[in-house]
């Protein structure tokens, strides 16, 4: 039997395992580890630290992103809504990964797994963030899918980047914002500023708390007589919306709220497909998917009679068939 070693660290170990955990350490002191030798390919002289995950946005922010499946496919691209992340298309990104597509999907700044920067909560940077990731991997004919002010984050992003830069093959808005939210002289049909004061003042009083009764109550429909509950989607959404930042969602209502994006949905090319279902208590099809149709030079809509804000979750099975479709087109 081989002598023991000992230590008051640790317990007994053999001669043999003593070389081998003290040859291991040697080579853990000798070499850098992984994290720290994978830089950052946008990072002048590569001088931060961060994963392939991650891309340097101009003005200093890490976005995260997922970039699945094969990169000659054609990439479709999903823009997550407030106050989610890219967790948020699992069931889409999924799909249409089975479908041999390539699927692309970040995390907004300030939310996930991004970088939690004071400034910078508004659409233009949205979007902007969102270019930077897509000119970092250099995709071309995408089709981009956003869903709520991810739909907003979509409008800027293909009239001000995505179009003149000749990467979008087509677009698709579900549950999507714009053209505007707020009620103003211009804008009759929208939300009065109280309703989004009000989603502010809960947010601060108890961000917790509300990021389960969002859910629980009108995002999913769960709210309606004889509503299915899911608990694992009104968990995953708490996960994820806590996951991110205080201040960006906070600073979110008003980006999602009163950024008019007439002119973004008017500059708008490519073939666009608005998806809304007409029992969306969060972003009333009137006042958003009907009234954007009408701005496309190249829209079509698609309407869900009884589906909720979020149909994608509640209504996978329905709407993930429909967007191949239309992707296919």
């Amino acid at each position: 039997m081989e002598p023991s070693v000992t230590s008051e660290f640790s317990l007994p170990l053999s001669r043999r395992q003593a070389l081998v955990a003290g040859a291991t350490a040697s080579l853990v002191i000798a070499a850098p580890s992984l994290a720290a030798t994978k830089k950052h390919p946008n990072t002048p002289n590569g001088a931060v630290p961060v994963t392939e995950e991650y891309v340097r946005t101009k003005d200093g922010v890490d976005i995260f992103c997922k970039d699945w499946g094969p990169k000659h496919a054609q990439p479709i691209v999903f823009h997550h809504g407030w106050p989610l992340s890219s967790d948020d298309w699992d069931t889409q990104m999924l799909f249409f990964l089975a479908n041999g597509y390539r699927v692309i999907a970040h995390d907004r700044r300030g939310h996930g797994r991004s970088s939690q920067v004071s400034e910078g909560h508004d659409m233009d940077h949205y979007a902007a963030d969102a270019a930077a990731v897509f000119e970092h991997l250099n995709l071309k004919n995408a089709v981009h899918i956003g869903h709520s002010t991810g739909g907003g984050e979509v409008a800027r992003y293909v009239a001000k980047f995505g179009e003149p830069q000749g990467r979008v093959a087509k677009a698709v808005l579900v549950s999507a914002v714009p053209p505007l939210m707020l009620k103003t002289d211009a804008n009759s049909g929208g939300l009065p500023i109280e309703v989004f004061d009000g989603l502010r003042k809960a947010l601060a009083d108890n961000r917790s708390q509300f990021f389960i009764d969002l859910p629980t109550g009108p995002f999913y429909g769960f709210n309606r007589p004889n509503a299915k509950t899911s608990q694992g989607l009104i968990q995953n959404w708490w996960r994820q919306g806590m996951m991110g930042s205080a201040k960006a969602h906070y600073e979110g209502i008003k980006a999602f709220s009163e950024t008019d994006q007439t002119e973004d949905l008017k500059r708008i090319k490519v073939p666009t497909l608005v998806m809304h279902g007409d029992d969306d208590q969060i972003v009333p099809i009137d006042d958003a998917g009907k009234l954007s149709v009408k701005l496309l030079k190249n829209g079509t809509i698609k309407i869900y009679p009884g589906y909720p804000h979020g149909m994608l979750s509640t209504n996978a099975d329905v709407i993930n068939p429909d967007l191949l479709a239309f992707i296919k087109s």
